[in-house]
């Protein structure tokens, strides 16, 4: 294949992807920017569902797990622990889940 024609290709292909990005930007825009349909011209609320969720107990027990896990292993980096050594330094001072 000719140097040219590939060159010619990639830049068709580019064209096209470029195309076909920006109409899929624009109809996203387009659908942010439409009135809203309730007819009254103000955004209609949002369903209180939809509000940040709630942590749950099980969330914060997550996140309280994860930071004494990295707590854990910056103990273990600081004490230069390696390979199944630091693997049970880690288990034991995390602790049971």
């Amino acid at each position: 294949m000719p140097s040219s024609l590939s060159a010619t290709l990639v830049s068709v292909r580019a064209a096209t992807l470029a195309a076909v990005l920006i109409t899929a930007f624009v109809a996203n825009s387009a659908q942010a920017t439409a009135p809203p349909a309730n007819g009254t011209g103000q955004a209609a609320a949002a369903p209180a569902s939809a509000a940040a969720p709630v942590a749950t107990a099980a969330d914060n027990a997550a996140a309280a797990r994860h930071a004494r896990r990295t707590a854990c292993l910056k103990e273990a980096r600081t004490k230069k622990l390696v390979g199944a050594n630091r693997t049970a330094y880690v288990k034991k001072c995390v602790g049971p889940p």
